[in-house]
C-alpha cells in the first residue's frame, strides 16, 4: 500500500471545500450564539465507559477504541458528540440546577460508514438544551434546527416527527420482555406489517395490543394522521402524552411541511420521547436528527431532562456557498525585511499579503497588487502585479 493512501471512506479536505466548511461552521456558531447556546469544546478521545458504547449497542458498534499506554484502560475515539455534552452537564456544569444551553462543532469517527457514500469523520454540529421537560424546549430546538439547514444551504425541508413512547407504552402495557421489545422494534423500522402481525400472533398476546402493534407501522403520512392515531390506538395516558406532544409540535410550525410517522424508531438508544428529522429535496436520509434522551446524564451522576439535535456539516457541502480565497497583495522576498511594519499594518487591516519567492505560486492568479518602494514609501500598485525577478 502507498504511503500517501487514507483508509476507506476518509478522505483530505481541500481548501475551497474547507472554505466554504470553515464559514459555514463560523456562521453555524454564530446563530446558535445569539439564541443563548455556548460552545463547548470536548475531547475527542476519552475512556470508552464515559461514552456510554456500554448501553447503547449501535453507538459501540461504531466506537473505535485502543489501549492507553498510560493507565492501561480502553480508551474510545467518539463517535457521537452528545453523550459528552451530557457528561458535561451532568457533572461540570452540576453547579446550575437551571437550564443549560450547549452547543458544539468537531469531527467524530465511525468504525464503519452508515452508507456506501457516506464519510467515516463526520463534522458534527449541534446543539442541547439541558433542565426542561415541556416541549416548549423541543419547539426551541426544532426551530435553531431549521434555521440551521437553511444556512446549510437547503431548501424545502420536509420535518418528519416520531415519538418513541408510543410503542414503548404499547410495549409496556402489553407486558413485552427487553428480547421482545428489541425484535419488534427491528420489523417495526422496516415497516414489516406481516411480519409484525406474525411475531406478536406467535407470541399469543391480547387482542388489543396484537392489533395496535400491527396499526402501528401504517401509521404514517400527514398531520392527519395523529387524529387517526387518537381513534385507533387503545386509550393509553402515555400514547396520549406522546400524540399530544407530536400535536404541539404540528402546531408551532403550522407553514412547515410535516410528516407524522409513528414507526419510525430510528434511534440511538438514549433517546426517551419525541424524535425530530430533516429531509431535504430528493434526499432518502435525513439531513438532520434529534429528539428527547431525558435523564442520559444520571450515567454520569445527575438525570436532566434534555433535547438536541445535530448534523453531518460535511454532507451539506454540494449545498453549500463557494467562498473564493480573498485576493492577495504580493510583496518579494527581498523587501521582507524593510517593509515588515507595512506589511503587518495591511495584514491587521484584513489584507492578505503573500511573499513572492520568484515561482510560481498556488495565489498567483487572484493577486491584485504588488508592495513596492515608491519615493521612499511602500505602496500597493495594481500596475505592477507580475514578479520581476
Amino acid at each position: 500500500m502507498k504511503s500517501w493512501q487514507l483508509p476507506e471512506h476518509i478522505a483530505d479536505i481541500l481548501p475551497s471545500t474547507a472554505r466554504q466548511l470553515e464559514s459555514a461552521r463560523e456562521e453555524l456558531l454564530a446563530l446558535f450564539r445569539v439564541h443563548g447556546y455556548e460552545l463547548v469544546q470536548p475531547p475527542l478521545m476519552e475512556y470508552s465507559t464515559s461514552l456510554l458504547t456500554r448501553i447503547d449497542n449501535g453507538l459501540s458498534l461504531k466506537t473505535i477504541r485502543v489501549v492507553d499506554q498510560i493507565s492501561g484502560r480502553q480508551l474510545g475515539i467518539r463517535a457521537d458528540i452528545t453523550p459528552q455534552v451530557a457528561r458535561i452537564d451532568a457533572h461540570l456544569l452540576s453547579a446550575n440546577n437551571g437550564i443549560n444551553r450547549l452547543c458544539y462543532a468537531g469531527s467524530v469517527l465511525h468504525a464503519r460508514p452508515e452508507g456506501l457514500l457516506s464519510t467515516r469523520e463526520p463534522l458534527q454540529i449541534g446543539a442541547e438544551l439541558y433542565g426542561f421537560k415541556g416541549i416548549e424546549a423541543d419547539v426551541e430546538l426544532i426551530d435553531l434546527m431549521l434555521k440551521s439547514l437553511k444556512i446549510g444551504g437547503m431548501a424545502d425541508i420536509l420535518l418528519s416527527l416520531g415519538h418513541i413512547g408510543v410503542f414503548r407504552a404499547l410495549a409496556s402495557a402489553a407486558n413485552l420482555d427487553q428480547e421482545q421489545s428489541s425484535r419488534l422494534l427491528e420489523l417495526m423500522q422496516d415497516k414489516d406489517t406481516e411480519a409484525v402481525a406474525e411475531r406478536v400472533k406467535a407470541w399469543r398476546l391480547d387482542g388489543m395490543w396484537s392489533k395496535a402493534f400491527t396499526l402501528l407501522p401504517t401509521l404514517y403520512g400527514g398531520r392527519e394522521v395523529l387524529q387517526y392515531a387518537r381513534e385507533k390506538l387503545p386509550d393509553l395516558f402515555a400514547v396520549k402524552t406522546a400524540l399530544d406532544d407530536l400535536q404541539a409540535i404540528c402546531n408551532a410550525f403550522p407553514q412547515q411541511k410535516v410528516h407524522i410517522d409513528l414507526s419510525e424508531l430510528r434511534v440511538d438508544n438514549y433517546h426517551t420521547g419525541l424524535l425530530y428529522a430533516a429531509y431535504g429535496n430528493n434526499s432518502h436520509n435525513a439531513v438532520a436528527r434529534g429528539g428527547r434522551y431525558d435523564d442520559l446524564g444520571q450515567h454520569f451522576g445527575r438525570a436532566r431532562p434534555a433535547t438536541g439535535f445535530s448534523f453531518d456539516l460535511r454532507a451539506f457541502t454540494d449545498h453549500l456557498p463557494k467562498h473564493e480565497r480573498p485576493k492577495v497583495i504580493m510583496v518579494n522576498y527581498q523587501d521582507v525585511s524593510e517593509a515588515r511594519d507595512t506589511i503587518e499594518r495591511l495584514r491587521k487591516q484584513g489584507q492578505c499579503v503573500v511573499i513572492d519567492y520568484g515561482l510560481k505560486s498556488n495565489v498567483s492568479h487572484i493577486c491584485t497588487g504588488r508592495l513596492a518602494k515608491q519615493n521612499g514609501e511602500w505602496i500597493v500598485s495594481e500596475n505592477n502585479i507580475h514578479s520581476e525577478n
